[in-house]
């Protein structure tokens, strides 16, 4: 009998204990740790490469004829030039800065600073002689034309709006160019050697994905651009003619009047840039 008494009370006290111990407060489960998603943004400083076609942009479809003067030429000689279809090769590199309003989606603005080759050159002291003949040791060339420009560059600004890794976006500022035939009739008043004007256009960028060929850094930091520029560079009142230049020394012998023209061409090229600050 006394055993099964002292059974019957362990038994009780088990019980009891542990309804006691349900009873007590449970430890708290440590609260989730929160990783944020990196939210992509176009803003920082960012530096690249670029390349494309260019081509003229202006109006004019006839181009612009002078009567060579004797003794240059036999008498009813005629230099036609042509002021279309010149086009070329454009590269170079540019920098600039983004600032975006707010990440993920949002308005971007931007400056941008580039300096390009130009391919005009092939085409450059290019005319059409009818009627006779140049004398031997002279030929004509008209600097006013889009052959004499060897480089060009912009300082620009930029606004756009941002969907994500892709920024739609519009430009316009200050343009300048120059080249090596300006200065090959030694210093002739009439040929203006550098230039200044303004460029607009637009454009898309994409941040590229990690994996693409083109991402050479495999981060988000590489950019990939198509874009589009309208230059026009005023030539200015001293652009007056073609030349006929002697060519022993490069002076200009004689010059027509034949109305001044400013330099308009297009420019459509593809870059890469890379941007500081990206995750």
């Amino acid at each position: 009998m006394i055993k099964k008494l002292l059974l019957a009370s362990a038994a009780t006290a088990l019980l009891t204990g542990a309804a006691s111990a349900a009873d007590l407060p449970r430890r708290a489960a440590p609260p989730p740790v929160f990783t944020p998603v990196p939210v992509f943004t176009w803003s920082g400083a960012y530096f690249g490469i670029n390349a494309g076609y260019a081509f003229d942009a202006s109006s004019r479809s006839t181009g612009n004829s002078f009567g060579v003067p004797f003794p240059y030429a036999t008498p009813g000689t005629v230099a036609t030039f042509r002021n279309n279809s010149q086009d070329g090769f454009s590269g170079g590199a540019q920098i600039g800065y983004n600032f975006q309003l707010t990440p993920g989606n949002g308005v971007v603005v931007g400056i941008e600073a580039d300096a390009q080759y130009l391919d005009f050159g092939r085409s450059r002291n290019s005319s059409f002689i009818s009627g006779g003949a140049l004398a031997p040791g002279y030929y004509v060339t008209d600097p006013r034309g889009l052959s004499s420009l060897d480089y060009f560059g912009t300082v620009r600004g930029r606004l756009g709006y941002a969907f994500d890794r892709t920024l739609v976006y519009g430009t316009g500022g200050f343009a300048y160019g120059s080249g090596s035939a300006d200065r090959s009739v030694g210093g002739y008043a009439g040929n203006d050697s550098f230039r200044t004007g303004y460029a607009v256009g637009g454009g898309v960028e994409f941040a590229l994905p990690t994996e693409s060929f083109l991402n050479f850094f495999r981060s988000s930091a590489v950019t990939f651009k198509v874009e589009g520029l309208y230059v026009n560079l005023e030539r200015g009142n001293r652009n007056q003619g073609a030349l006929v230049v002697n060519a022993a020394n490069l002076v200009p012998v004689a010059y027509s009047a034949i109305g001044r023209r400013d330099d308009e061409f297009a420019v459509v090229r593809a870059g890469l840039n890379y941007k500081f600050g990206s995750y």
